[in-house]
Protein backbone atom coordinates (compact mmCIF):
# COMPACT_ATOMS: atom_id res chain seq x y z
CA UNK A 1 0.00 0.00 0.00
CA UNK A 2 1.38 3.31 -0.79
CA UNK A 3 2.13 6.18 2.06
CA UNK A 4 -0.59 9.39 1.86
CA UNK A 5 2.32 11.30 -0.38
CA UNK A 6 2.93 9.06 -2.92
CA UNK A 7 -0.86 8.37 -3.56
CA UNK A 8 -1.71 11.90 -3.84
CA UNK A 9 1.30 12.32 -6.33
CA UNK A 10 -0.23 9.22 -8.27
CA UNK A 11 -3.61 11.27 -8.23
CA UNK A 12 -2.24 14.26 -9.65
CA UNK A 13 -0.06 12.55 -12.35
CA UNK A 14 -1.63 9.70 -12.94
CA UNK A 15 0.47 5.68 -12.68
CA UNK A 16 4.26 6.42 -14.57
CA UNK A 17 3.95 6.20 -18.35
CA UNK A 18 7.65 4.81 -18.25
CA UNK A 19 9.52 2.73 -15.64
CA UNK A 20 12.39 0.85 -14.64
CA UNK A 21 13.04 -1.06 -11.75
CA UNK A 22 16.24 -0.17 -9.93
CA UNK A 23 18.94 -2.54 -9.32
CA UNK A 24 19.58 -4.14 -5.87
CA UNK A 25 23.08 -2.52 -6.06
CA UNK A 26 21.42 0.54 -6.57
CA UNK A 27 18.98 0.17 -3.16
CA UNK A 28 22.07 -0.85 -1.73
CA UNK A 29 24.77 2.00 -2.31
CA UNK A 30 22.08 4.69 -1.60
CA UNK A 31 20.12 3.61 1.11
CA UNK A 32 22.77 5.05 3.77
CA UNK A 33 22.91 8.19 1.72
CA UNK A 34 19.25 9.33 0.77
CA UNK A 35 16.03 9.42 2.91
CA UNK A 36 14.82 6.06 3.73
CA UNK A 37 11.11 6.85 2.61
CA UNK A 38 12.66 7.57 -0.95
CA UNK A 39 14.52 4.32 -1.09
CA UNK A 40 10.93 2.93 -0.69
CA UNK A 41 9.45 5.16 -3.54
CA UNK A 42 11.95 3.58 -5.15
CA UNK A 43 11.50 -0.21 -4.98
CA UNK A 44 7.50 0.63 -5.27
CA UNK A 45 7.79 2.46 -8.89
CA UNK A 46 11.30 2.23 -10.15
CA UNK A 47 12.82 4.99 -11.70
CA UNK A 48 10.26 6.33 -13.57
CA UNK A 49 8.45 9.11 -15.49
CA UNK A 50 4.98 10.48 -14.69
CA UNK A 51 2.23 12.14 -16.90
CA UNK A 52 3.79 11.24 -20.37
CA UNK A 53 7.36 13.06 -19.26
CA UNK A 54 6.64 16.20 -17.50
CA UNK A 55 7.90 14.66 -14.44
CA UNK A 56 10.85 11.95 -13.85
CA UNK A 57 12.69 10.29 -10.37
CA UNK A 58 16.37 8.78 -11.97
CA UNK A 59 19.16 7.62 -10.69
CA UNK A 60 21.42 10.01 -9.44
CA UNK A 61 24.69 8.59 -10.57
CA UNK A 62 23.81 9.70 -14.09
CA UNK A 63 23.05 13.43 -13.23
CA UNK A 64 26.94 13.53 -10.86
CA UNK A 65 28.65 15.15 -12.91
CA UNK A 66 25.77 17.88 -14.26
CA UNK A 67 25.03 18.73 -10.87
CA UNK A 68 28.63 18.97 -9.49
CA UNK A 69 29.39 21.41 -12.80
CA UNK A 70 26.39 23.22 -11.38
CA UNK A 71 27.22 23.61 -7.89
CA UNK A 72 30.46 24.56 -8.64
CA UNK A 73 31.53 28.22 -7.80
CA UNK A 74 28.01 28.49 -5.40
CA UNK A 75 27.49 28.45 -1.66
CA UNK A 76 26.01 25.18 -1.88
CA UNK A 77 28.79 23.42 -3.11
CA UNK A 78 30.48 23.59 0.69
CA UNK A 79 27.04 23.23 2.19
CA UNK A 80 26.08 19.89 1.57
CA UNK A 81 26.37 16.64 -0.56
CA UNK A 82 23.80 17.14 -3.15
CA UNK A 83 22.67 14.13 -5.73
CA UNK A 84 19.36 14.72 -7.96
CA UNK A 85 16.66 12.67 -7.17
CA UNK A 86 14.12 14.23 -9.85
CA UNK A 87 13.91 15.98 -13.00
CA UNK A 88 10.96 17.34 -14.75
CA UNK A 89 10.75 17.59 -18.52
CA UNK A 90 12.27 21.45 -19.07
CA UNK A 91 15.20 20.44 -17.48
CA UNK A 92 15.06 21.39 -13.64
CA UNK A 93 16.76 19.44 -10.78
CA UNK A 94 15.53 18.85 -7.65
CA UNK A 95 18.57 18.02 -5.37
CA UNK A 96 18.43 16.11 -2.33
CA UNK A 97 21.33 16.75 0.56
CA UNK A 98 22.60 14.39 2.64
CA UNK A 99 22.49 16.27 5.60
CA UNK A 100 19.03 18.93 4.69
CA UNK A 101 16.82 16.90 2.70
CA UNK A 102 15.00 17.74 -0.49
CA UNK A 103 16.36 21.63 -0.15
CA UNK A 104 17.17 22.79 -3.22
CA UNK A 105 15.71 22.56 -7.03
CA UNK A 106 18.58 24.10 -10.55
CA UNK A 107 16.14 25.64 -12.37
CA UNK A 108 18.33 25.15 -15.49
CA UNK A 109 16.50 27.16 -18.60
CA UNK A 110 16.52 30.37 -16.08
CA UNK A 111 20.36 29.84 -14.58
CA UNK A 112 18.67 30.24 -11.20
CA UNK A 113 18.73 28.04 -7.94
CA UNK A 114 16.16 28.11 -5.58
CA UNK A 115 16.81 27.04 -1.85
CA UNK A 116 16.23 28.56 1.37
CA UNK A 117 18.48 29.24 4.51
CA UNK A 118 16.10 28.04 6.72
CA UNK A 119 16.15 24.74 4.67
CA UNK A 120 19.44 24.00 4.44
CA UNK A 121 20.13 23.38 7.84
CA UNK A 122 21.47 19.48 9.03
CA UNK A 123 17.79 17.66 9.52
CA UNK A 124 17.43 14.33 10.97
CA UNK A 125 16.33 11.13 9.03
CA UNK A 126 12.56 11.50 9.64
CA UNK A 127 12.87 15.00 9.02
CA UNK A 128 14.61 14.36 5.53
CA UNK A 129 11.83 12.19 4.96
CA UNK A 130 9.12 14.72 5.41
CA UNK A 131 10.90 16.75 2.68
CA UNK A 132 10.49 13.90 -0.06
CA UNK A 133 7.14 13.82 1.44
CA UNK A 134 6.30 17.26 0.24
CA UNK A 135 7.82 17.38 -2.60
CA UNK A 136 5.52 14.66 -4.16
CA UNK A 137 2.50 14.85 -1.60
CA UNK A 138 2.09 18.44 -2.12
CA UNK A 139 3.63 18.70 -5.84
CA UNK A 140 1.07 19.37 -8.91
CA UNK A 141 1.66 18.94 -12.72
CA UNK A 142 1.75 23.15 -12.83
CA UNK A 143 4.18 23.22 -10.77
CA UNK A 144 6.41 21.24 -13.29
CA UNK A 145 5.41 22.76 -16.69
CA UNK A 146 6.96 26.25 -18.12
CA UNK A 147 4.56 28.65 -19.84
CA UNK A 148 5.25 30.83 -22.77
CA UNK A 149 5.97 34.31 -22.71
CA UNK A 150 1.74 34.65 -22.61
CA UNK A 151 1.67 32.45 -19.79
CA UNK A 152 0.04 29.47 -21.23
CA UNK A 153 1.58 25.99 -20.59
CA UNK A 154 3.92 24.65 -22.54
CA UNK A 155 4.34 20.70 -21.84
CA UNK A 156 0.84 19.43 -23.46
CA UNK A 157 1.86 21.03 -26.27
CA UNK A 158 5.50 20.54 -26.72
CA UNK A 159 3.91 16.77 -26.27
CA UNK A 160 1.53 17.02 -28.85
CA UNK A 161 4.27 18.93 -31.42
CA UNK A 162 7.21 16.64 -30.59
CA UNK A 163 6.69 13.48 -29.14
CA UNK A 164 7.03 12.10 -25.79
CA UNK A 165 10.57 12.06 -24.48
CA UNK A 166 13.21 9.51 -23.70
CA UNK A 167 14.76 8.87 -20.10
CA UNK A 168 17.35 10.44 -21.47
CA UNK A 169 15.88 13.67 -23.17
CA UNK A 170 13.91 17.05 -22.51
CA UNK A 171 12.41 19.97 -24.11
CA UNK A 172 14.84 22.67 -24.33
CA UNK A 173 14.57 26.08 -26.17
CA UNK A 174 17.17 27.31 -29.24
CA UNK A 175 17.82 29.96 -28.91
CA UNK A 176 18.16 29.35 -25.09
CA UNK A 177 16.32 31.89 -22.40
CA UNK A 178 19.69 33.18 -21.16
CA UNK A 179 20.67 34.16 -24.36
CA UNK A 180 18.29 36.21 -25.05
CA UNK A 181 15.96 33.46 -26.73
CA UNK A 182 11.81 33.85 -26.32
CA UNK A 183 10.05 31.43 -24.35
CA UNK A 184 7.67 30.02 -27.12
CA UNK A 185 6.40 26.73 -28.59
CA UNK A 186 8.46 27.45 -31.71
CA UNK A 187 11.53 27.73 -29.87
CA UNK A 188 11.08 24.39 -27.90
CA UNK A 189 12.57 21.79 -29.61
CA UNK A 190 13.51 18.22 -28.16
CA UNK A 191 17.56 17.99 -26.74
CA UNK A 192 19.27 15.23 -25.50
CA UNK A 193 19.38 16.36 -21.76
CA UNK A 194 23.13 15.77 -20.53
CA UNK A 195 24.65 18.15 -23.28
CA UNK A 196 22.57 20.74 -22.91
CA UNK A 197 21.86 21.38 -19.31
CA UNK A 198 25.97 21.55 -19.29
CA UNK A 199 25.55 24.32 -22.27
CA UNK A 200 23.26 26.03 -20.11
CA UNK A 201 25.88 25.81 -17.01
CA UNK A 202 28.63 27.24 -18.91
CA UNK A 203 26.61 30.74 -20.18
CA UNK A 204 26.89 31.86 -16.27
CA UNK A 205 27.42 31.02 -12.28
CA UNK A 206 23.64 30.47 -10.76
CA UNK A 207 21.76 33.00 -9.39
CA UNK A 208 20.72 32.44 -5.93
CA UNK A 209 18.02 34.27 -3.60
CA UNK A 210 20.58 34.78 -1.10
Amino acid sequence: MRNWDLAEFIECFGEATQQIRVPESSLEKWKSILPPILIQYWKDEGWAGYANGLFWTVNPDDYEHIKDAWLKGTPLDSLDRFHVIARSAFGNLYLCGEKTGHSATIICNHNEILALKNRLKPKELATQNLTIQSLFGTSEPDDHDNSDSNGKPLFKRALKKYGPLAPDEMYGFEPTLVAGGKSTLENLCKLKLDPHLLILRSFDTPKLPF
